[in-house]
């Protein structure tokens, strides 16, 4: 069963807390929307399985076309439909980031620069001192609860939003809050600075191989999170925006980075709605490329979007993402 109430909060941080030891000790922000509406947002720093370390990745100039997508949402509570269609997240479908490239941080121990809260702190409280920022935060929310307080910053009524990582994979534990297109994050927009700051987190007990509409593991215990350059098919280019007046004929070049020959037969690439086409059968050879002709109302908008390579028993091999700036030149090949 998905979470009951997905959505993002955009607001300015004012404050935050660090949580010590605790059964699951969080980083706790606290903001202000536009309207004055007060929210705590519950960021897990811990986990309670173990291991118990989150993994994390944060990228300092993130660039998708979901921050495009953010655009023109009121500030507040956003309650985001379930699927591909809004600005939802999703770490397995929405090639957001590698995951190969996150890595585990102990939650909060002595030193400077050492912990998970530590990495939270050094961002959220750039926001806090910038009165322009404005933190986009994805999860569940809950409250407002008329009648309790705050339990950590005092407001009334409580309020906010928790659920801030990967809500799919779960272990069995966990498995009612799987789901698709309903994955948390951070999202940090600096105005003034034309950039935006994404952090990413999730349970080390989670899998990486997800059914598309239940969100649970496909199969338990065999979708560990990718390993560097472990994939033997790539998306390595692709024409978005081809010379020429609608329908354009876009395509993606593919290539294998192995040593050994690849069977494509029954593979398939799709955009972020799941449309896609056949990739041509047969054999690529190590180190040959290909180039894919997108079919069967697959389209590769001008304004960004994402590119996902799925193998013959539908499972995601490989995703690469761009943004409208990348697809503005006509003719050109967006290079991954």
């Amino acid at each position: 069963m998905p979470l009951k109430t997905y959505g993002v909060l955009v607001a300015r941080a004012v404050d935050t807390r660090r949580e010590g030891a605790a059964d699951t000790p969080h980083y706790q922000i606290h903001l202000i929307d536009d309207h004055g509406t007060h929210y705590r947002i519950a960021v897990n720093v811990e986990s309670q399985e173990q291991p118990s370390e989150l993994l994390y990745l944060v990228h300092e100039d993130f660039r998708h076309p979901v921050t495009d997508r953010l655009t023109g949402l009121a500030g507040g509570w956003n309650a985001l439909p379930p699927g591909p269609g809004g600005p939802n997240l999703d770490f397995v479908r929405g090639n957001l980031f590698d995951p190969s490239k996150m890595r585990a941080l102990p939650p909060d121990v002595e030193g400077p620069d050492n912990d998970l809260a530590d990495i939270l702190d050094h961002y959220v409280r750039d926001a806090v001192e910038d009165p322009t920022a404005r933190l986009y935060a994805f999860g569940e929310r809950w409250g407002p609860e008329q009648k309790i307080k705050d339990k950590v910053f005092g407001f009334l009524p409580g309020n906010g939003v928790h659920d801030i990582h990967m809500n799919q994979g779960n272990s069995p534990k966990f498995r009612q809050s799987d789901g698709v297109w309903q994955d948390g994050g951070l999202l940090i927009h600096f105005p003034g600075r034309s950039r935006w700051v994404a952090v990413f987190l999730a349970f080390q007990s989670q899998e990486w191989k997800t059914d598309d509409v239940t969100g649970h593991a496909l199969p338990p215990g065999g979708g560990t999170r990718p390993e560097p350059d472990s994939q033997p098919v790539r998306i390595v280019a692709a024409l978005v925006n081809p010379l020429g007046p609608a329908p354009e004929r876009e395509n993606v070049t593919l290539i294998n980075a192995s040593p050994d020959p690849v069977d494509l037969t029954g593979w398939r690439v799709i955009d972020r709605l799941g449309h896609g086409g056949t990739v041509p059968p047969g054999t690529l050879a190590p180190g040959a490329c290909l180039l894919v002709p997108l079919t069967n109302g697959a389209q590769l908008g001008n304004h960004g979007g994402e590119i996902s390579l799925l193998d013959a028993d539908g499972r995601k091999v490989h995703g690469v993402s761009y943004t409208a700036g990348q697809a503005g030149r006509e003719g050109w090949s967006v290079v991954f």
